[in-house]
């Protein structure tokens, strides 16, 4: 399993970064991206936290742990600068906390985010067409979600994401370990967003690339 939405003590998450990859490699992970949450007040303080992490593990870790963070709630005329500042501080990818219908985010997230070209749009909601149009444009990463709540509009996304022909992942959005998910599970996810098992695979392959292009930055 490739996942690359996942949260650990540092926002809201129960488990400390180290633990978190640890579990995941116990449930089959191969990849595990750590995106908490950021806003203004912390981003800079969560971006060495988890940096000084992978520095000090992936040289013999069996898994391969990538340093994110999700702008969650960041209103969207600040999203591109907050964007180009956590790739400054050396963040590796950038997701955004899109407009699911689980929580009032703020209209016009999804929009921001794919201008500003993050790395991955999370849980969209109902994501207007135009959007994901410019999503597949920018070549940006959808999520299909495992997030209950967030995941009730996966059917809506990964249709208009089929037929715009943007790039889909799927992510757990894991705030504790029974979180985390097998690939069989993932592929039941899948199917129930009405795609096929093969886009599951597709979708890990997405998040391999990802993750691995990163890397070489």
């Amino acid at each position: 399993m490739v996942d690359l939405h996942t949260h650990s003590l540092l926002s809201d998450g129960e488990l400390l970064p180290s633990e978190l990859a640890r579990r995941a490699k116990v449930k089959g992970y191969t990849i595990i991206g750590i995106s908490d949450h950021v806003d203004s007040t912390n981003l800079e303080e969560v971006a060495t936290s988890i940096l000084k992490l992978v520095a000090k593990t992936n040289s013999y870790n069996d898994i391969m742990v990538v340093p994110g963070v999700e702008l969650t709630h960041v209103p969207p005329i600040l999203i591109g600068e907050m964007v180009k500042e956590a790739r400054r501080l050396g963040i590796y990818y950038v997701v955004v906390h899109g407009e699911t219908i689980a929580e009032p985010v703020e209209e016009g997230t999804n929009r921001s985010a794919i201008e500003a070209g993050a790395d991955i749009l999370a849980h969209p909601g109902l994501i207007k067409e135009e959007d994901m149009e410019l999503a597949a444009k920018k070549n940006i990463l959808i999520e299909i979600t495992a997030r209950k709540g967030h995941s009730l509009t996966n059917g809506h996304v990964a249709a208009l994401a089929k037929k715009a022909g943007a790039r889909l992942i799927l992510d757990t959005d894991s705030h504790s370990p029974a979180d985390l998910i097998t690939d069989n599970e993932g592929i039941r996810i899948v199917k129930g967003a009405g795609l096929l098992e093969d886009d599951f695979y597709i979708m890990q392959r997405n998040a391999e690339e990802l993750a691995k292009r990163v890397f070489k930055r």
